[in-house]
């Protein structure tokens, strides 16, 4: 237990007024090292801690501190460690999740919000965050005809400040892009990267499917609307550096598998490949176990690893070492490595979320697209 906390106890059942004090006093959660202590000050008949990592309990109980309505529970975290949590409650019969109301640190993402946890020597990077010397970028919004989908599709196109039309730029293109904008502040990032000269001035389109866990699994229409539809759209309207390596498509869990896929579909087209913890769900003998969503998925990742080719010349990839993904990335790397295929992996103390992939873009992004900075001093 924490040491405030065991102070707290070690005379007896604490009065309201010590009890009092100890909250306003401390910052939750409790951090000492590995041991984090969750506390939630309430009435309830159970309280669990559910965290978002493979390898531990979906629920964990807490412990009630008898003569107060506190109620504690201990896990061991990594330094470093990023973890994204909820509190359950079980009161009169009925449960709920809810957040934990003694930590404001929230992080976002298309279903609500989580509380955070950041362990011992995490800290949230300076280049995420709104820089007032980094000249910003602008959007324009788009609506590009599909022959793949046979439809209209919008998109949100990032010119990067200081954008001339008598230069070329590198073309970044990212699944999920509206997402990756809200949840991984996508925009701050590449107007502060490229402020400092770590990648070049890029334009970046978002994209944002319909039906992603269908189109973004291995579906062919999507392949072509990128290598087709898109590309083509974006070279009449855009100045762009007319070259495979200047182009580079991103893309996180399902996004990662689109991101593969078209380029496997298409070799020579694009670049490189920027991917995120990657749904690279596969079977080797018999069936896969996650479901009959993966079942695309899995038919395009076990022909792509019966016969790679080579669809890119550089890949960065991450994942959380918290997700259960970690095995289908690591696997994967060896394998585009003997294609002949430069990749660079990170991992993190993190699990499958918008913060943890934000956390990676610098040197995922810096690494595939260097800028002038890069090009100085590697």
């Amino acid at each position: 237990m924490n040491l405030s906390l065991n102070k707290l106890l070690a005379k007896g059942v604490p009065d309201q007024s010590q009890v009092d004090a100890f909250i306003a006093d401390s910052v939750f959660p409790l951090i000492d090292g590995t041991d984090v202590t969750f506390v939630y000050r309430g009435p309830a008949e159970a309280v669990y801690l559910h965290c978002w990592i493979s390898g531990l309990d979906t629920a964990q109980p807490f412990q009630a501190i008898a003569g107060t309505d506190l109620w504690v529970t201990t896990i061991d975290l990594p330094k470093g460690s990023r973890i994204e949590y909820k509190f359950e409650l079980s009161t009169h019969g009925n449960r709920k999740l809810i957040l934990d109301p003694l930590n404001k640190v929230l992080a976002h993402d298309p279903f609500g919000a989580n509380s955070v946890c950041q362990g011992a020597g995490y800290q949230r990077p300076a280049w995420t965050q709104h820089d007032q010397d980094a000249r910003p970028g602008n959007f324009e919004n788009h609506r590009v005809e599909s022959s793949a989908f046979n439809q209209t599709r919008e998109i949100k196109v990032y010119v990067p400040a200081r954008f001339r039309q008598n230069r070329r730029y590198p073309l970044l293109i990212v699944h999920d892009g509206i997402d990756y904008l809200q949840f991984a502040d996508l925009k701050i990032v590449l107007d502060n990267l490229t402020h400092q000269l770590e990648i070049p001035p890029v334009i970046a389109v978002m994209i944002q499917s319909p039906d992603r866990l269908k189109e973004y699994a291995g579906d062919d229409r999507h392949a072509r609307f990128l290598s087709q539809d898109l590309l083509d759209f974006m070279s009449q309207h855009y100045p762009l550096i007319d070259t495979p390596e200047a182009r580079c498509i991103m893309g996180a869990s399902f996004g990662g598998v689109a991101a593969l896929h078209a380029a496997w579909q298409n070799p020579n087209r694009f670049g490189s490949l920027l991917l995120q913890s990657g749904s690279f769900a596969f079977s080797d003998i018999g069936r896969h176990q996650r479901g009959p969503m993966f079942d695309p998925v899995v038919r395009f990742m076990n022909a792509f690893r019966e016969n790679p080719g080579r669809p890119v010349d550089r890949i960065f990839m991450s994942c959380g070492m918290y997700e259960s993904l970690i095995y289908e990335n690591r696997s994967l790397v060896p394998q585009l490595q003997a294609s002949g295929i430069e990749v660079r992996f990170e991992e993190a103390r993190d699990a499958h979320n918008w913060e943890n992939w934000r956390d990676r873009l610098r040197i995922g992004l810096s690494w595939l697209l260097p800028g002038p900075a890069w090009m100085v001093y590697e």
